[in-house]
């Protein structure tokens, strides 16, 4: 028979999606047995409505099928079949889709979805065959046809010889290349692998001979590979279930059979909406941190499916970045995709499922840190980081979401406490949310900045993260309480305020010489209240902290950004009487000592000493 011609459209189309349009040549397995499930799909249609068939579900299946001698591999199914003119019309033209067509007309039935919306899912088949042959027969026809065709070129339709309803597809697989191993498509464990990956919840049985190691008969020892037929798919997925039937193991097996980690989920979540869009998910929460979470290697995103085919192992639509620990899938009906499926459009459906996603996280979690906190702080531990890098993230866009699930250890509690937890019980005098930062918890209770506030009976929050102070900068306020660091220039404490000016006035001449000595590394020297057993110590002026000084500096390209910093002395402490002698008497000593002074407040902050040779000179000098 003679060899048709693709139209002209649909010839460049072909040869475009061939080289193009699909990521991973694997998915060719999941467009055509998806087809497959359509066409039973339509045979159930009809049943509805026709009074002479009868649709016994165990009747219908899927078979795929191998032959490496060949290099053929075939995928069978018992659905409704095509007759001549939906070959022509169906297969002759790429992007005719008799599913859309047929979706169209059946729209409201008994919830059924047809899953193939596009005609080019077939022709994805050209990505690893030479040849692809259709053989079928359609219901309620005596005659079958076959189609064939090598790609581009064009197609033959004739009649054959086919006994059962339905259709036979057969790929004559191309031969290995440099760049291609094709031979993967033949191969037991890999078909078996994609089948999983792809369609294990499309609702019929899809069949394939595999072979088992098995015992022989009359042997206690002696094994033999046999071959059977085995279903490889599970049809009916978990997010499909009634939520009754299901218990926590059900989850979390769920959990470790789709590899979403290694360890167990601290919750789950199952959401099923049936409104304007439809879509199931099962959502969990991990335990603990992957091993690459915060590297630029994670990647994040829910596993989606559309009417339980994968189309995607990784979509990052669904999930904002501060909830990107959140593993998981999503399956909708209802979703508008791309000409090769594998590609989202940007439509209002995803963006509503992702909204319901994420504002069903937030009420999760508060809920845990409500019901259950010891569970709430152990995730907090491994993905705490992350929700204070959403606060920060953005220009803080979406610190309202996040701000009452952040949580900080508190000088008082010595634990973790929420934002809400530490205004519920300020004392009325006190006017700000005040924290400290440093590497760890017990470094910062040594901080001589602390000293005043920690009198006063004034919690303290720790900030041990570097982004945390970041975070705190970008959201603010918190209950109209505005956030103040404990080394910061002003406290906000009237009374201590006086007194201080008072001083440094009264020692305005002493202090003028320090700043002299030390220049342009401190803005300026002067009294302090907040010091009550130690010297000396820097504070701050200005938005920039001595802590974030540290943070951009330890970044690449930095530019060596300074802090404002002020150094703070205690004039009631002996060693600044020593000072004010030395002053009257010694200038010599009086530098010296001002240079101590001003190493020891570098190091109390963890910060660099200039010059390590000349700060031990001067310790020596002091002894001698």
């Amino acid at each position: 028979m003679e060899t048709k011609e693709f139209k002209a459209e649909s010839k460049r189309l072909l040869e475009m999606m061939i080289n193009s349009i699909y990521s991973q040549k694997e998915i060719f397995l999941r467009e055509l047995i998806s087809n497959a499930s359509d066409a039973i799909d339509k045979i159930y249609y009809k049943a509805l409505t026709d009074e002479s068939l009868s649709f016994n579900k165990d009747s219908y299946f899927i078979k795929v099928a191998a032959d490496k001698e060949t290099r053929k591999l075939s995928i069978v199914d018992t659905g409704i079949g095509m007759t001549q003119e939906e070959l022509e019309n169906n297969l002759g033209t790429i992007a005719k889709s008799g599913s859309l067509a047929f979706k169209t007309e059946n729209e409201a039935k008994d919830g059924h979805d047809i899953i193939g919306q596009f005609g080019v899912g077939f022709y994805s088949a050209f990505m690893v065959a030479d040849t692809v042959t259709v053989l079928t027969k359609a219901l309620g026809s005596e005659t079958a046809f076959k189609w064939e065709s090598k790609g581009a070129d064009g197609y033959r339709i004739e009649t054959c010889d086919k006994e059962t309803v339905g259709t036979e597809i057969i790929l004559k697989i191309k031969g290995n290349t440099e760049d291609e191993q094709y031979d993967e498509y033949l191969d037991e464990y890999k078909l078996k692998a994609i089948i999983k990956k792809y369609s294990d919840f499309i609702r019929y049985p899809i069949k394939m001979e595999v072979t088992e190691s098995k015992l022989k008969e009359g042997s206690e020892n002696e094994f033999e590979q046999i071959k059977e037929e085995q279903v490889i798919n599970s049809m009916v997925p978990i997010w499909r279930k009634n939520k009754n039937e299901l218990i926590v193991e059900d989850y979390e097996n769920f959990y470790a059979e789709k590899r979403y980690g290694f360890d167990k989920p601290l919750k789950h979540i199952h959401i099923s909406v049936d409104g304007t869009v439809r879509y199931n998910a099962i959502l969990y929460i991990p335990e603990k941190t992957p091993f690459d979470y915060y590297t630029k290697e994670f990647e994040k995103g829910l596993e989606l499916y559309s009417s339980g085919v994968l189309i995607m192992e990784k979509c990052s639509d669904l999930l904002p970045d501060y909830f990107s620990f959140v593993k998981g899938m999503v399956d909708s009906e209802d979703l508008s995709l791309n000409i090769s499926r594998e590609i989202l459009q940007q439509d209002k459906q995803l963006k509503f499922i992702a909204k319901n996603i994420k504002n069903k996280i937030k009420r999760e979690l508060e809920g845990l840190l409500k019901e259950d906190r010891e569970k709430y702080e152990t995730f907090y531990q491994s993905f705490g980081r992350q929700l204070k890098f959403g606060v920060y993230n953005d220009f803080g866009q979406d610190k309202e979401v996040l701000q009452n699930l952040i949580m900080f250890f508190s000088s008082r509690e010595k634990k973790l406490v929420t934002l809400d937890e530490y205004v519920s019980r300020m004392p009325e005098d006190q006017k700000y949310i005040y924290y400290a930062t440093g590497e760890t918890n017990e470094r910062i209770d040594k901080l001589p900045q602390t000293e005043m506030l920690a009198e006063k009976g004034y919690e303290i929050l720790y900030f041990t993260d570097d982004i945390d102070e970041f975070a705190i900068k970008m959201l603010m306020t918190y209950k109209d309480k505005e956030f103040k660091s404990v080394s910061s220039n002003d406290l906000g404490i009237e009374e201590d305020k006086e007194t201080t000016e008072s001083e440094s006035k009264e020692n305005e001449e002493l202090f003028s010489f320090m700043k002299e000595v030390l220049g342009d590394k401190v803005t300026k020297v002067k009294a302090s209240k907040r010091l009550k057993s130690h010297p000396v110590c820097f504070t701050t002026e200005g938005d920039l902290s001595i802590e974030m000084e540290k943070v951009l500096n330890a970044m690449p390209n930095s530019q060596n950004i300074k802090a404002d910093k002020v150094l703070e002395m205690n004039v009631n402490h002996e060693v600044f009487e020593s000072l004010k002698s030395a002053f009257e008497k010694d200038k010599d000593k009086a530098k010296l000592f001002t240079n101590l002074l001003y190493s020891q407040a570098l190091l109390i902050e963890g910060l660099p000493i200039h010059d390590p040779v000349e700060l031990t000179n001067n310790i020596c000098k002091v002894m001698v």
